[in-house]
This record gives C-alpha cells, sequence and structure tokens, in this order.
C-alpha cells in the first residue's frame, strides 16, 4: 500500500503524525526547563491535589517555546499549510500523571485566546476568562485556518491515557462521523491536527508508571482577526 505524506494526511483526515522531529535528548533538556517554569505561582499554572499538570499559558510561562514552530524541521510544513504569515497564537502544556490523571470526552477546539472580548460580533460566542485570559469560541471559518501542534515528550502509548481522533471530522457534520482510531506516538513526534477535528482522551491502565507530557501549540495562517478582535498574543513564524 502507498503511504501517504503527512501534509496530504493531514489535508484529506484532519491529523497526521510527523515522526522523530525532535531529538529525546532535546525533549529530555526542554523537559527539565518546563518543569522549573512550572514551580512558578502564575494564575495559568494547573495544579490539583498539589499535583501540577498543565498550564493554559506557556508562552508568559516559558517564552522559549515561541521557538519551537520557528525550527527548521517544522517551518516547511507549517508554510506550506497556513502560508508565509502564520504565527502561534496560544501555547499550552498539559500532563497525565499515572498517579492523578483524567479523561476526556469527545470535543473540539473551538476557543481561542483574544486580548478582550464583549464587542458586537457575528463571528464570536461564548466569551469566557480562564487563567485570567478572555477566550471565546471562534467561527468555524476561521478555526479552518488554522493547525494545531502537539509535541511530545514522552511515548504516547496505549497504556497512559491517548488520544483518538476520528478521522476527517473536520469537514463532516457531526452525524456524518466515523468511529475513532487512537493515536500513538513517541518521544519528540509531532502531531499536527485541525482545531475541528474530533477528538477525545482515555484514562490510562491501571498500574501505569508512564506520564504523558505535551507541549500544545496553536497556530493561525494569519494576524488579522474579524470584528476587531486581536489574538491575546501573535508570534509571526518568519520575521
Amino acid at each position: 500500500m502507498k503511504s501517504v505524506r503527512p501534509f496530504d494526511h493531514l489535508h484529506e483526515f484532519g491529523y497526521a503524525i510527523l515522526p522523530g522531529v525532535f531529538a529525546p535528548v532535546e525533549m529530555a533538556a526542554l523537559g527539565n526547563r518546563l518543569a522549573v517554569a512550572l514551580q512558578s505561582d502564575q494564575p495559568s499554572v494547573l495544579r490539583s491535589r498539589g499535583a501540577t499538570y498543565g498550564s493554559r499559558d506557556l508562552v508568559r510561562l516559558l517564552p522559549e517555546v515561541c521557538e519551537l514552530p520557528r525550527d527548521a524541521r517544522l517551518r516547511e510544513f507549517i508554510a506550506a499549510d497556513l502560508g508565509p504569515r502564520a504565527g502561534l497564537v496560544r501555547a499550552l502544556f498539559f500532563d497525565k500523571p499515572p498517579t492523578s490523571s483524567w479523561s476526556l470526552p469527545p470535543h473540539k477546539d473551538r476557543a481561542i485566546a483574544v486580548k478582550r472580548h464583549g464587542m458586537p460580533t457575528t463571528h464570536f460566542r461564548r466569551p469566557t476568562v480562564k487563567a485570567g485570559v478572555p477566550h471565546v469560541e471562534a467561527s468555524e471559518s476561521l478555526l479552518a485556518r488554522m493547525l494545531t501542534l502537539r509535541i511530545h515528550l514522552d511515548p504516547m502509548t496505549a497504556a497512559n491515557g491517548p488520544l483518538s481522533v476520528v478521522p476527517g471530522s473536520h469537514s463532516l457534520p457531526k452525524d456524518e462521523e466515523a468511529g475513532a482510531v487512537e493515536i500513538h506516538a513517541e518521544i519528540g513526534d509531532v502531531l499536527a491536527m485541525r482545531p475541528l477535528l474530533t477528538h477525545s482522551s482515555s484514562l490510562p491502565h491501571q498500574g501505569t508508571t508512564m506520564g504523558r507530557r505535551v507541549i500544545h501549540l496553536e497556530l493561525s495562517g494569519c494576524e488579522e482577526v474579524p470584528d476587531g478582535y486581536e489574538w491575546d498574543s501573535f508570534h509571526a513564524i518568519w520575521g
């Protein structure tokens, strides 16, 4: 069977694995710096029962994450998909430690971070504030021009609560979506996916000792946002 190139797989199915983008030693070093940054008392750091499991605003917590999509190993893929005006608009971190974990039901990522909300609009709805940052649900036309990159600091296996996706669901009505497939990844692999791809996450297997740390980057093809809204931050990939 002829293999499908990652870019073509992303276009058709809404997701693609980019294998071995970063070396394990790079991910280990990044993970160490991230662990130090997560000791901050910033409101974006997420904790439960004394354990840190994520950050809603990784750009302010660890500014070096802005360099990840600028890496030559990712820029060509980003340029082919979003064009030369692309920028990073949000970065998150989450972990699924085996001793204190969680699952997520099937959903699409519709929320974006903005500087302010509440203005009259036909493109945005459901304004909220998360970790002190205004968010809104964006229109499908805007979300279709975005790309998410998930960088794996740990392996993602059947045992540690992997992500499942519904292929093609980024461009299908809910009642036409088919079954989900489970995604596995190695350290340094990058999962590219559309925000509108239906995805979910299961609980880890009982007895597993593996966590699952992921850096989640959201990219937009342009800096302009409708109705006078602005991205909370926009970090251009090129220049």
